[in-house]
């Protein structure tokens, strides 16, 4: 399988697994939608890591296998592109990337689709498309000017230039630099604390966010407003609050 789903102590590994480079073909776009999917409908997966191993992250789409296809055939495919990654985004839980070596053209926009990215202190990103005649084709018009605004994001999509870790972290591309080794290990550290959290809590502030981001203040508000209110059904929201007002804030133990 070039994507596999690991689960332990409530965090799944979206893991890829297509040497040498992990390039997104058709098959593996498939795989992650369906496993995607999975991972947001199962309860023992509180968080998500998306990972490409200790080598590369994925450094792009099979532009051998895009080579042979004409504008009907990728008219036919881009919704189903798009989709594949639109389910990761839509997990309704903390999804990380953990990025090491290559995170471009469609690795990059799968990186996008976390809530927080990790990248190793040698990645390098970029949106490359154009230096194929093309534009990014997965989301990264959409998601990356929304992540680091519209003059970066374009800059970085005109031009197909990478970025190292350095300057990702500065215009905001990527969250956290660490070194290599460490990658992985720090993206399940940053899963399993949420994890262990409030999720319909959780969820509902990712929905909140997300949803603001793509409409006017007013419906952001709005959906704020009812989940905010809807929360006070949860069990989880009486332990909050019991365990701050006997014990002091950041105890409670959630289910």
């Amino acid at each position: 399988m070039t994507v596999s789903l690991e689960v332990a102590e409530g965090v799944g590994t979206l893991r890829l697994d297509r040497p040498p480079m992990n390039a997104l073909d058709i098959a593996t776009q498939d795989r992650l939608k369906e496993l995607a999917e999975e991972a947001a409908d199962r309860d023992d997966v509180r968080a998500v890591v998306i990972y490409g191993g200790e080598r590369v992250f994925a450094a792009g789409a099979d532009i051998k296998e895009m080579q042979t296809m004409d504008h009907a055939a990728m008219v036919r495919r881009s919704r189903a592109l798009q989709d594949s990654f639109t389910a990761v985004a839509r997990i309704p839980k903390p999804v990380v990337a953990a990025i090491t070596g290559y995170a471009l053209g469609g690795g990059c926009e799968l990186a996008l689709c976390a809530d927080y990215r990790i990248a190793a202190d040698n990645a390098k990103l970029g949106q490359p498309e154009i230096l194929l005649g093309l534009i990014p084709g997965a989301g990264g018009t959409q998601r990356l000017p929304r992540l680091i605004g519209p003059s970066k994001a374009k800059d970085l999509i005109f031009t197909g230039r990478q970025v190292k870790a350095d300057e990702a972290l500065a215009i905001g591309l990527v969250d956290r630099v660490v070194p290599a080794a460490e990658v992985y290990e720090q993206a399940h550290a940053w899963a399993a604390r949420l994890a262990r959290g409030p999720a319909i809590a959780l969820r509902a502030a990712k929905e909140s966010v997300d949803t603001g981001l793509e409409a006017d203040i007013d419906t952001g508000l709005a959906v704020e407003r009812n989940w905010f209110a809807g929360l006070f059904a949860t069990e989880d929201r009486e332990r909050g609050m019991r365990s701050f007002v006997e014990e002091g804030p950041g105890k409670a133990k959630f289910v």
